[in-house]
């Protein structure tokens, strides 16, 4: 079958994890206040016009300096097992890949990660096994091992570059996407998508999908008014298909109306191969 694979393209931080992935690694290891750390960062952003991530990278190490520890991929390594996702996450990939494998045997299934956060957590995360491939912000580490500065910054804007990368089938950085590539010869065209997120920071990557006739799903915190809300927002605005506590389980709405949303996929996905 032709473009017959499903992705599900997550956001992490507050779409898999209550809380983003800096709170329970990077900045308890570093005795960080997280309040007065952040505020210092967003002070420097509007003062400078510059860009959050990479302050907050640049801060970092200099952090990490001032109180004599290394960032190193190894420490990144041993942060990662410290965090905690919302319920039913660890489970959900193999679950999805079960449902497809037992009613759409020609569908294949992809899980994708992009994230502002650190790539070397991620790619060290308890759920990294059962992911296709993770993207996110990554720094320069010198012949000793030590981080140096931001190799690559992961913004809210920059996250459908990654889209489009999974679209091509050109994951590599190295590769480049700007050259023509016809629909037809791209692995997973962008209606065979599905992204997952939580909030503002994912209106680029939905709207590039909505556009292109893909589908989006934004998820809250169970008793979360003020997420839940900005949810609500985002479903009026017509930036998501559904939304639903961020309950992993497959007992849960969100497994369930997913189930849906590849059952509807799936069709015409068989549909067009059947007349093609």
């Amino acid at each position: 079958m032709k473009q017959n694979t499903i992705a599900l393209v997550y956001d992490f931080d507050g779409t898999l994890t209550p809380k983003t992935m800096q709170e329970y690694t990077i900045i308890p290891r570093l005795k960080i206040n997280s309040k007065k750390f952040w505020a210092k960062i967003l002070l420097e952003a509007k003062k400078t016009d510059g860009e959050i991530m990479m302050i907050y990278m640049r801060e970092l190490i200099s952090h990490a300096e001032k109180i004599g520890i290394k960032i190193t991929k190894e420490e990144f390594i041993a942060m990662a097992d410290k965090i905690k996702y919302f319920v039913g996450v660890k489970d959900w990939f193999k679950n999805i890949n079960k449902y497809i494998k037992t009613y759409h045997k020609n569908i294949n299934v992809s899980h994708y990660v992009i994230s502002a956060g650190h790539h070397e957590i991620l790619d060290a995360s308890a759920i990294r096994k059962d992911l296709t491939n993770v993207f996110g912000s990554q720094y320069y580490f010198d012949k000793d091992g030590n981080a140096t500065f931001p190799k690559i910054v992961v913004t809210d804007t920059a996250k459908t570059q990654f889209l489009f990368r999974i679209n091509k089938g050109k994951e590599r950085l190295s590769e480049s996407i700007n050259s023509h590539m016809p629909e037809e010869s791209r692995p997973i065209p962008f209606e065979n998508m599905i992204y997952i997120g939580d909030g503002l920071t994912d209106v680029p990557s939905m709207a590039l999908i909505k556009k292109q006739n893909g589908h989006a799903i934004s998820v809250y915190p169970k008793n979360s008014l003020e997420q839940k809300k900005v949810c609500t927002e985002l479903l009026s605005a017509k930036r998501v298909d559904f939304i639903s506590e961020a309950n992993y389980k497959v007992n849960g709405i969100l497994f369930k109306r997913m189930c849906l949303l590849i059952d509807m996929i799936s069709a015409r996905i068989k549909y067009t191969n059947a007349v093609s």
